[in-house]
């Protein structure tokens, strides 16, 4: 009980329990609107090819992390709660131009508009998280990111049988909804700082916090890449060299992210009493070893047994390294520094794809 009281008391500050359940919100739309919603429908009601929805999917999180930097930069110049207006409209338009969609130009359109709108609420949930419950914050965020996105897809499959208006309708309505969210929020919470540097010095103070990083940023830049490579390659070597089904398969990623969403609150009350350095060394450490030992293992059970490990190191990372992250985050401009950071993992992560 006292888990849980602690858990909840850790997101009231600066109105962060509003800013969780928008987030959620949003990822859950994007989730039910991308992976369920606009396959089938792109398909069978309008006959676009699926060539169009892949690059449709492909722009849509292009545009996402494009935009994140100009988005950090109007959150420390103008209300969070404006920008965030603006983002959940454009989210609406876009469904409303799938709806209607004159040609496959339209599609296109609507997700990269999908894309823009939903980017700022990341950034502006990591700049009302308070620094002495940082790591439980962080655990958080990424529980809920998570729990969004997945059950998006999930629940608008089941309503799928119901009809496509339906699912459209309950869509625009959970935007809607968001609207009375971002009405809800603090005001003194959202407010940006009276003075703020221009974003070419925001971008010369985030160089200047990134140099005193010294030997962690290129081993930062070579977590990402090696992530980045992984992913491609994992489906073929369980299917091959395991010799897992693809139900298999799917059981494990099914027990790495369930232990993912198990040890991320644990992970981050811990970080924050013990502090983040033997958990990012645990963590990597862990990871690692269990990632080794995949490639040995040759059975299912003991491909799940090292997916829960996975999850559970993987867990322990997240808010470590967000943790460790903040330290070089400018004070100055929170919201075009995180911005920053976000869009410098999302092009290591896509050039090494």
């Amino acid at each position: 009980m006292s888990f849980v009281k602690g858990w909840i008391q850790g997101t009231k500050s600066s109105g962060m329990a509003v800013y969780l359940l928008l987030l959620f919100l949003i990822e859950f739309v994007r989730g039910a609107f991308i992976v369920s919603y606009l396959p089938i429908y792109a398909t069978e009601r309008l006959h676009f090819s699926m060539s169009v929805v892949g690059l449709a999917i492909s722009i849509h999180y292009l545009a996402d992390n494009a935009v994140k930097a100009i988005a950090g930069y109007l959150i420390d110049r103008i209300s969070s709660r404006k920008v965030l207006a603006v983002g959940i409209l454009l989210s609406c338009a876009s469904l409303l131009l799938v709806l209607q969609a004159p040609g496959a130009w339209a599609i296109l359109l609507a997700t990269a508009l999908l894309g823009i709108g939903g980017s700022p609420v990341w950034l502006v949930c990591l700049s009302n998280i308070r620094e002495e419950s940082r790591g439980t914050q962080m655990s958080t965020m990424y529980l809920v990111w998570m729990c969004g996105l997945g059950l998006g897809p999930v629940l608008m499959n089941f309503l799928m049988d119901k009809g496509f208006q339906i699912v459209f309708y309950g869509l625009i309505g959970l935007l809607l909804g968001c609207l009375f969210l971002v009405a809800a929020a603090k005001k003194g919470s959202v407010q940006p700082p009276r003075s703020l540097p221009s974003f070419r010095e925001q971008v010369r103070l985030f160089a200047g916090e990134m140099s005193k990083m010294g030997f962690v940023l290129p081993c930062m830049m070579m977590q990402t890449t090696a992530g980045g490579l992984l992913v491609p390659l994992l489906s073929p070597f369980a299917t091959k060299h395991i010799g897992l089904s693809h139900s298999e398969l799917s059981i494990c990623m099914m027990a790495g992210g369930a232990s993912v969403l198990l040890f991320l609150i644990p992970a981050g009350r811990g970080l924050d009493r013990l502090g983040g350095k033997w958990f990012l060394v645990g963590g990597f450490g862990v990871f690692a070893v269990s990632l080794f030992g995949l490639t040995f293992s040759r059975s299912f059970m003991e491909a799940v047994i090292l997916s829960v490990i996975l999850g559970a190191s993987y867990a322990s990372l997240l808010p470590a390294w967000n943790t460790y992250l903040s330290a070089f985050v400018p004070k100055e401009s929170v919201g075009s520094g995180w911005a920053l950071w976000q869009v410098r993992f999302w092009a290591v992560g896509w050039l090494s794809n």
